[in-house]
């Protein structure tokens, strides 16, 4: 059961904000679509976009400029939120912008208190799917893409569940989460101590333990001031080579892990997806 919070109309098609009661996260939550004016005639395949650090289900879909490449292909973009909310929903002590709140990393959290709301994972893979599929006019033919910790949930979504999607892409994302700051945070955190859990977590050793993904496009910022300590790019760059998955692995000269960048280069990843929706 989903309820419509607002609905406006562009491109031909419309951007909605629904909201729903969630099992998995024992929350209401919201998310957002853009349905292309395809959706008024038959279902359409879609892209499932995840959200960095501090986001909303709003900020892709007001910031990235995707709408009219989707209109234009007929591709439904489904927008996640990016943690549990609500009255009850634990929230980091501190504030800290990089956990709790706007910051659920997109795993199962197995740690107190975390663990009774915070299974994002879970909730993308199954929950949101499901509904979505049931609920709107779109198909079983399904990508994902996502930014930062976005852009670690998809890849990780993806390379768990290779068969879900059609493909997978990534803006400037967390590529090896065991190994950085951000990581060790979150992990320690929602999933304790267990360095074998953090794994499944982790888009560059599931890589090279799994050794097969989806069809990928991961496009990095070089003047990105997260690259080095946070993202490591290198070692998910690394870990392609060594596996010969098909991957484009593209490094753009200037450009920063703002929304400017995934304003610049969606249309790019947007064309790549429909390359393997439509096929």
């Amino acid at each position: 059961m989903i309820n419509k919070v607002n609905e406006v109309k562009l491109f031909g098609g419309r951007q909605i904000r629904y909201e729903h009661p969630s099992s998995v996260l024992n929350c209401t939550m919201q998310f957002s679509v853009y349905l292309p004016p395809q959706a008024e005639q038959q279902p359409v395949p879609a892209l499932y976009w995840l959200s960095g650090l501090t986001c909303t289900d709003e900020n892709f879909s007001s910031k990235a400029g995707a709408q009219r490449v989707a209109a234009e292909l007929g591709i439904a973009l489904i927008i996640p939120d990016t943690s549990p909310r609500g009255e009850g929903v634990p929230d980091d002590a501190n504030q800290a912008y990089d956990f709790g709140l706007g910051a659920g990393f997109y795993v199962n959290a197995t740690q107190a208190p975390w663990n009774q709301h915070y299974h994002m994972y879970d909730y993308i893979v199954q929950e949101l799917r499901e509904l979505v599929e049931k609920e709107l006019p779109v198909t079983q033919r399904r990508a994902i893409s996502g930014h930062s910790m976005g852009g670690h949930g998809a890849l990780v979504m993806a390379l768990r569940n290779p068969d879900l999607y059609t493909s997978v892409s990534a803006f400037a994302p967390i590529c090896h989460p065991t190994q950085c700051p951000w990581g060790h945070k979150a992990f320690s955190g929602y999933l304790g101590d267990d360095q074998a859990a953090w794994q499944e977590y982790d888009a560059t050793e599931l890589l090279l333990r799994l050794r097969k993904a989806p069809p990928m496009l991961i496009s990095q910022g070089e003047a990105d001031n997260f690259l080095a300590e946070q993202l490591r790019p290198d070692d998910l760059a690394n870990a392609i080579a060594e596996t010969g998955v098909e991957a484009t692995f593209e490094r753009h000269e200037g450009y920063d892990h703002s929304y400017y960048f995934i304003a610049t280069f969606i249309e790019q990843h947007l064309r790549f997806h429909a390359e393997k929706l439509f096929n």
